[in-house]
């Protein structure tokens, strides 16, 4: 036994091998933690209005607003809607992976009547001059079945999304293409004091999310492992509009509900340039004209304005019928429900 020692020194040795040290687990984050990606945050931050060019059985639309803001200290979201079938959850939050932490990209809603929500992760990001680029690439099945690309150069961004269609195809082909502006900062600024936007801190684990797939897309009833119902801090407007008396309805007119953070009218003037200041807003046609639910919507100040878009080209114009009065103004507080009632009565000057 003159060597036993010897011999128990080299079994503890073994053993410490097959043991996790500090070097094999992940650190908590904190504000020098390295996260791929962690610009969008802040390059996101705002209103954004362009044009789509698609592929899908949506074909292209001439524009597209979305109004991004912080709702927690590392998450941003943003939704919007077409029509009462076809509307978008969107949103960037800090996601631990194996031994990393990454920005992950949430990307789902409604698709002509169907659920579909889809998970990626950075897995490419870097600076160039004035530009800031981002690409995200499905958790489980990688850049082959889908990735989104991203680019930013002063209040422009550059997305295109790419897919395998449903892996029918050996590569990705292009989905869609969004070439937008930032057209509004100001709406942003509560949230971003409130949270001391953005800080480093994790959001969701997804480390083991996706063990058992084969991609991180859900359908349907599939369960979702960050529904939207889990998002924090996001509120829900209920609109109920009706026509006045001298309103006549007639084919191929809609109504169009708009919710903006500025006026669109000074007194009896209507003020076009403020639709950039939209938030969110809807199309709503036939019976359905009589009330729509904007959930997971943004805390703040508000305006509402519904509008009888007699020739549908989307705008509100002088001739067409409107609310009165204009601008009805409300604030909607964090996970808080506003019902607000709307009467189309009056022409717009």
């Amino acid at each position: 036994m003159k060597y036993a020692w010897l011999f128990i020194l080299l079994l503890a040795s073994a053993c410490d091998k097959n043991t996790p040290n500090k070097d094999d687990t992940l650190d908590p984050i904190n504000d020098t933690t390295n996260v791929l990606g962690y610009g969008i945050l802040s390059d996101f931050s705002g209103i954004w209005d362009g044009p789509v060019t698609s592929t899908t059985p949506l074909g292209s639309y001439p524009e597209w607003i979305v109004d991004f803001r912080p709702v927690s200290p590392a998450q941003l979201s943003g939704k919007a809607e077409l029509d009462t079938v076809n509307d978008i959850f969107m949103g960037f939050f800090i996601a631990k992976l194996e031994q990393k932490y990454v920005m992950a990209f949430r990307n789902g809603g409604g698709f002509a009547g169907q659920q579909r929500v889809s998970y990626a992760r950075c897995d490419s990001s870097y600076s160039s001059g004035l530009e800031r680029y981002y690409r995200f690439v499905d958790f489980k099945a990688g850049v082959n079945r889908l990735f989104v690309e991203f680019r930013f150069r002063n209040d422009s961004v550059y997305m295109q999304t790419f897919t395998n269609k449903y892996n029918s195809l050996s590569a990705p082909t292009l989905h869609m293409q969004w070439n937008a502006k930032r057209v509004d900062t100001s709406s942003v600024a509560a949230s971003k004091q409130n949270f001391n936007f953005p800080q480093k801190q994790e959001v969701k684990d997804f480390t083991t999310t996706f063990d058992n797939l084969t991609e991180a897309v859900y359908y349907g009833n599939q369960v979702d492992p960050y529904p939207q119902t889990e998002h924090p801090y996001l509120g829900q407007t209920n609109v109920t509009c009706s026509f006045g008396g001298a309103v006549q309805t007639q084919a191929g007119a809609q109504v169009i509900v708009i919710i903006t953070t500025q006026p669109l009218f000074s007194g009896f003037q209507y003020m076009p340039a403020n639709l950039k200041y939209r938030s969110r807003y809807v199309l709503l046609t036939g019976a359905q004209a009589s009330s729509y639910q904007f959930d997971y919507m943004h805390p703040g100040s508000y305006y509402l304005n519904v509008i009888y878009d007699t020739d549908a080209d989307f705008i509100p114009q002088p001739g067409e019928f409107i609310q009165f009065p204009f601008d009805k103004p409300f604030t909607l507080s964090s996970n808080g429900i506003v019902d607000l009632q709307s009467t189309i009565n009056t022409l717009i000057p």
